[in-house]
């Protein structure tokens, strides 16, 4: 968090330009002897502070005002004047999205793995006045609460849980972090799972699981196919059956897509060959390769 004091306030180029006129001037009556020693000394004292009355505050700052340490009010954004010695600037409260960066480490899931997460916050404050009085160090709160939230977490789901579902423990952990900011005037918009570090050793070992799950997988996908298939081929062998003329077409399709490259040779049971009566078929297409050479 950045705070600011209350020199940001003496030294802002406005009182700071305004200090030196008036000590010019007033040197310059000096020596002038216009004025004496004493007067001289008390005009540098109240030139001082009225120059001290002078603040700026950013754009996007609050400046928290207390008057004889009670709170006064919020004065900005731009420039602004306070009573000298009764009031003063506590600090300046940035109202932008900030981040914050916390981590759960060799926090035990719920079923008791180590693991090291790492975790960011997006957070604002709405209220300014809230956020002055209601917490001293608001950012350092902030940062101990998400630590606090995220090991409570952590210690209620799984392993499996964290891996597979990082936006929903972000989500979960953002209303735990947003519940205990809001009576501070601060709001938590977003929290995000940067990174989820487990030990080698499992590591290694869940790989090796995947690796095998994937290759039951394979399996039982290709056991699968083989059983369309040869449920396909049983339907086509009932069309055969009473239908030898289209059997013996298909034997010729099969044998003519076998040797249509040069050089091919087909390997045919000699019970297919008399059942589809390609025998002849082949001889005659070997004739015709021969031929052409």
């Amino acid at each position: 968090m950045k705070t600011h004091t209350i020199t940001k306030g003496f030294f802002n180029p406005i009182s700071l330009t305004l200090l030196i006129i008036l000590l010019g001037i007033i040197t310059g009556l000096y020596f002038l002897g216009i004025i004496n020693i004493s007067f001289l000394v008390t005009l540098i004292i109240i030139s001082c502070i009225i120059t001290n009355s002078i603040y700026i505050a950013d754009q996007w700052e609050k400046a928290v005002v207390l008057r004889m340490g009670k709170y006064k009010g919020l004065k900005g954004p731009g420039l602004f004047l306070i009573i000298p010695i009764i009031d003063k600037v506590h600090l300046y409260i940035d109202q932008r999205v900030r981040v914050t960066d916390f981590k759960a480490e060799q926090t035990l899931t719920k079923d008791t793995v180590p693991v090291n997460v790492d975790a960011v916050v997006y957070w604002t404050v709405w209220d300014v006045e809230k956020a002055a009085l209601e917490v001293q160090d608001y950012e350092k709160a902030i940062s101990y609460i998400a630590q606090t939230g995220l090991r409570d977490i952590i210690g209620k789901h799984e392993l499996s849980d964290l891996l597979q579902e990082r936006d929903k423990i972000a989500e979960d952990l953002q209303k735990v972090l947003d519940m205990n900011t809001n009576p501070w005037g601060i709001t938590c918009q977003t929290v995000g799972i940067k990174d989820i570090v487990i030990p080698p050793a499992l590591a290694d070992a869940m790989s090796k699981e995947a690796q095998a799950e994937r290759e039951r997988r394979a399996r039982v996908i290709l056991g699968t196919a083989e059983t369309e298939i040869a449920e396909k081929f049983a339907k086509a062998s009932e069309q055969y059956i009473n239908n030898p003329v289209a059997l013996h077409l298909r034997g010729m399709n099969m044998l003519f897509e076998g040797l249509k490259e040069k050089g091919s040779m087909v390997i045919v049971p000699s019970s297919a060959l008399d059942s589809m009566n390609l025998g002849a078929m082949g001889g005659l297409i070997s004739l015709a390769k021969t031929n052409e050479k």
